[in-house]
């Protein structure tokens, strides 16, 4: 069922929602809520297989839920304008959504196989948005507009593929090319794991390297310093826990896959080094700092629990590319510790396991998570990523396999009395 979750999440175009219903809710949003329903339904019996108990990851999922209900309440006690209520209202029922999904895989995914069911799976869909996105930037084919699903309506009227220098910056199904760019940044990691995890277990691994090659061509073509930060942060993770042998072939396959990328795209080397070079006279650049007075303002009024979430409209009070900064805003500091905690659980999580684990597949898998999650919380500070739908759903299917992986591990490992412990 999570699975389920990530194809409409991936497959179906950002900008379709259902039809019929007044505020804009994606199939994706609707699936995360019916895994809601039903893990909770699990709950109440013993006979599912649904793992019960404490779990560092799920406890961080209900507090963050928590916290989000409490700014609701927060915001809507008092009158607010129509838009601004509307918008807190279809948020609450997105965020929803999605925390249900993370902790539905926390509790849901029981042991190692199904979990690398579900996380192949997003790495293949993952690779398939990057192809997308490929057609779009090479050739200007929009293949999302093709994807029509019955009961489904568009918010907006085309893709979402925009220009820097002279090239196209392609979206895929995703709804920015910068959230296409740190989508494609979070699926590297699993491509390179399942690549090299093929290759020392002596399968096929062509499929892999041909993932991974096109996920990471993805990240790169969507021309965002968020995508580029990520790939670079999420490399240097992987290059730290990876053995010494494999960093070296990573380091020429990396410096290889930059060459043929110059020879096949001429200047789009040049133009992602701009993107840093120019920094200082970026319009875009500060284009993202002019609303930090307005932003300051607001906080001041609403310091604890924000002014609500979904109430800080783009179109009315200026856009807030900084996830960390929009927390702050609109759910008040209680919020950004919450989310920060969030983020941090998750990537402890993985590390735990690596501390745990003996077998070296599980403490790659654990690495991989680590970095996939770094990639979020960094480009959360580079835009807001919560308000984009893709980005949102992979940051809580992550932080939910994280705990789950978790789980898994300490059940597996025995549980060694005191005094053997002292004495080991």
């Amino acid at each position: 069922m999570a699975c389920v979750f990530l194809l409409m999440l991936l497959m179906i175009p950002a900008r379709l929602v259902i039809s019929g219903i007044p505020m804009s809710i994606t199939p994706a949003t609707l699936a995360g809520l019916a895994l809601g329903v039903i893990w909770f339904c699990c709950q109440l019996v013993t006979t599912l297989g649904v793992a019960k108990g404490r779990n560092i990851a799920r406890t961080a999922l209900f507090l963050y839920a928590i916290s989000q209900l409490a700014t609701y309440g927060y915001a809507t006690r008092n009158y607010l304008p129509m838009d601004e209520l509307e918008g807190a209202d279809r948020t609450i029922v997105v965020v929803f959504g999605t925390i249900c999904v993370g902790i539905a895989v926390c509790d849901g995914v029981r042991n190692l196989a199904r979990l690398d069911v579900l996380l192949k799976f997003m790495t293949v869909a993952i690779g398939v948005v990057a192809f997308i996105g490929f057609l779009q930037f090479s050739i200007a084919f929009d293949l999302t507009k093709y994807l029509a699903v019955p009961g489904l309506r568009p918010v907006t009227d085309d893709g979402f593929v925009l220009e820097r220098a002279t090239f196209r910056r392609p979206a895929g199904t995703t709804g920015h090319p910068i959230e296409f760019g740190v989508v494609c940044a979070i699926g590297v990691p699993f491509a390179a794991h399942y690549a090299y995890r093929a290759k020392e277990s002596g399968q096929k691994a062509g499929k892999w390297w041909l993932c991974l090659a096109i996920i990471a061509a993805g990240a790169v073509i969507s021309l965002s310093r968020s995508a580029i930060l990520g790939l670079c942060l999420g490399g240097v993770v992987l290059l730290i826990g990876w053995p010494g042998k494999r960093r070296g072939q990573a380091l020429i396959a990396a410096a290889g896959f930059l060459v043929v990328l110059r020879m096949v795209v001429p200047g789009l080397i040049g133009t992602l080094y701009s993107l840093f070079d120019n920094i200082g006279s970026d319009p875009s650049i500060e284009g993202r700092t002019d609303d930090y007075e307005s932003a300051g303002e607001q906080i001041a009024k609403h310091w604890l629990l924000g002014r609500g979430n979904g109430t800080y409209l783009s179109e009315k009070y200026g856009p807030l590319d900084n996830q960390y900064l929009g927390t702050l805003v609109q759910n008040g500091y209680i919020g950004l510790i919450v989310l920060v905690f969030l983020f941090l659980v998750g990537m402890y999580s993985a590390a735990k396991v690596r501390a745990i684990s003996p077998d070296p597949v599980v403490r790659d898998l654990a690495l991989s998570l680590i970095a996939a999650q770094a990639i979020v919380a960094l480009g959360a500070a580079t835009f807001d990523l919560l308000w984009f739908s893709t980005a949102t759903g992979l940051t809580f299917v992550l932080v939910g396999a994280s705990g789950a992986l978790l789980r898994t591990v300490q059940a597996q490992t025995p549980v060694l009395p005191p005094m053997w412990e002292a004495v080991r």
